[in-house]
């Protein structure tokens, strides 16, 4: 393992752009991934956040680029923030002119990316989404492409990227050279460098669930209630550049008004916000000129922010990896820092994960929960019957077992004979009163008897109605059984009790007699007299004339719309103003 970057062959003028920038002593992720990544071999890496993965693909693939003119490169990053980071990070050690660069990130300008691939780049960085707006767009062309690079390709996948990778691979000839960093490598992982690599150098830099050695943990045990408290005695104590993760987009921005108005300067930073936004954010906390920011996991890869000093986890990280990416924010090339957790009753599971991942071989603890009320009747935490209110249950025996149904007293009442239940048909009737000291039955709602009981006589034994019932008699409909009904006495009945039926009635005269029922007239046989009224046109419905210059059957202004001989009503048009 070399020393220095001057003993792995680089062109010399990449090899003044490494001194220009203070690159003087490799990484081991970087001694370990250039030699094999010079040769040509795909690589499967993973190392610790923050040791330097971005040069140990960055400096071969500008050595490959260097030697090859028409050869392309590129790169895939899970977030837009991270895709500007190792692009900014390649142009500082691009030697030579002929690579032109690319930027393709959602929330960019399309225009301003257009221009940029009209210029045929040909080290493209960007995000899967992006890449393939412009696959479909036509925009890009990867027939040139000779190396690929997928940096932190877990967090891809957890993000759901892994059809858009597919795609994007499509286009890319499979001859080529691939190279995939992660910080952790899970199942899938392994899985998908069976797909796309080919014979893959495996290579390992340190524990991929270890922390950083330089970075300080501190555990706090706090409630909801008291967690701001905790959090702005942790500000007090350290002064340096601070960044806490939450784990809601509103919650980022509520926490960073808070703040400011404590007089802290601080900002937030989640996926709702712009690019634009996103940028400025970045960018003014790496000038300083805010001292807290307030992100949820969005800065937890990738954000490489040299003077931060202090990591809060204001929220657990939901995902056990999650927290070793978090924690890696600070104490990056060489230096220290410190990791803050607030650990409430309700993070105790994601607590005991993230133990289990980092050390996966130390025995299981169960620490005292202090701060947790007791519980309160329901059932106990050990098991054991439930107790409804914890209060005394029914009584029992001396012995503390439930009597029998043989240590009961027998019953005391009236016995019978043979000291068997006596039958239905043996049972007394049942009087209006009880006998005195026999049980109660339903005491709470006692039925009411009266003493006499009211007997009714037969059907065929009762009087016939009278039209007045005697007082304290039932109200009863009268019946008539063989009494037959008077007959109808009035002048509408012919001799024989019948009514008369339709033809037998009086021709209608005109006039109806007081208190007849008024019925429309009937003609059957007679021809009703035509309208001897007007028109409003002065003409006759009876000389065929129709009304308002309008055939018959049309006319809405009255009547029916049939034409038929009823007089109409006509109302003269409302006259329209000039």
């Amino acid at each position: 393992m070399t020393t220095d970057f001057n003993g792995f062959g680089l062109p010399p003028k990449l090899l003044q752009a490494l001194v220009r920038v203070q690159f003087t002593t490799p990484t081991p992720i970087q001694a370990q991934a250039i030699p094999f990544a010079l040769q040509g071999r795909d690589i499967l890496g993973s190392a610790q956040t923050g040791t330097g993965k971005t040069g140990a693909f960055g400096i071969p693939l500008l050595a490959k680029l260097m030697d090859n003119a028409e050869a392309a490169a590129l790169i895939m990053t899970p977030t837009r923030e991270l895709a500007t980071q190792v692009l900014a990070a390649l142009q500082q050690l691009i030697p030579v002119p002929s690579i032109r660069t690319a930027l393709l990130i959602g929330g960019e300008p399309m225009p301003k990316q257009f221009r940029q691939l009209q210029a045929h780049p040909r080290l493209v960085v960007g995000t899967p989404g992006r890449i393939n707006d412009h696959l479909q767009r036509g925009t890009l062309k990867l027939a040139n492409t000779r190396f690929l690079v997928l940096d932190e390709t877990d967090r891809m996948l957890d993000m759901g990227f892994g059809i858009q990778i597919e795609r994007i691979v499509a286009h890319i000839p499979k001859e080529r050279q691939t190279m995939l960093f992660s910080a952790t490598l899970p199942a899938g992982i392994v899985k998908l460098s069976s797909k796309y690599l080919n014979n893959p150098e495996r290579i390992s830099a340190g524990s991929m669930t270890d922390a950083a050695p330089n970075i300080e943990q501190e555990l706090i045990h706090t409630s909801d209630s008291e967690k701001y408290t905790k959090l702005l005695e942790q500000l007090e104590k350290n002064k340096g550049s601070a960044i806490i993760f939450v784990k809601t987009k509103y919650g980022t921005e509520k926490l960073a008004d808070k703040l400011s108005k404590q007089n802290l300067k601080a900002d937030a930073i989640h996926g709702d916000l712009r690019q634009t936004r996103r940028d400025k954010v970045i960018q003014g906390f790496r000038d300083k000129k805010f001292r807290i920011l307030v992100a949820t996991d969005l800065a937890a890869r990738g954000l490489d922010v040299p003077h931060i000093e202090l990591v809060i986890n204001y929220d657990m990280p939901q995902c056990p990896e999650d927290y070793i990416h978090r924690i890696g924010r600070t104490a990056r090339a060489g230096a220290s820092g410190k990791a803050v957790n607030f650990l409430t009753n309700a993070d105790r599971i994601k607590w005991g994960a993230i133990q289990r991942l980092m050390n996966p071989n130390a025995p299981r603890t169960h620490e005292p929960r202090e701060d947790r009320a007791p519980r309160r009747g329901g059932r106990s935490f050990g098991g054991g019957k439930p107790s409804f209110g914890g209060g005394k249950r029914y009584d029992r025996s001396e012995g503390g077992e439930r009597k029998s149904f043989g240590d009961r007293k027998p019953y005391q009442g009236e016995k019978r004979q043979d000291g068997e239940r006596k039958p239905f048909g043996d049972r007394k009737p049942f009087y209006s009163k009880r006998p005195e000291g026999a049980s109660a039955e339903r005491s709470e709602h006692k039925p009411v008897y009266s003493e006499k009981r009211r007997e009714h006589a037969p059907a065929g034994e009762r009087k016939p109605y009278q039209g007045k019932r005697p007082e304290g008699e039932r109200s009863e409909r009268p019946r008539h059984e063989s009494a037959e009904r008077k007959p109808f006495h009035g002048e509408k009945r012919r001799e024989d009790g019948e009514r008369k039926s339709f033809g037998e009635r009086k021709p209608y005269q005109g006039k109806r007699p007081e208190g007849e029922r008024s019925e429309r007239p009937r003609h059957e046989g007679g021809e009703r007299k035509p309208y001897q009224g007007k028109r409003a046109d002065g003409g006759h419905r009876s000389e065929g004339k129709p009304a308002h210059g309008k055939p018959y059957g049309e006319n809405k202004v009255g009547g029916d719309s049939k034409g038929g001989d009823t007089p109409r009503r006509f109302f003269k048009p409302r006259p329209r103003a000039a």
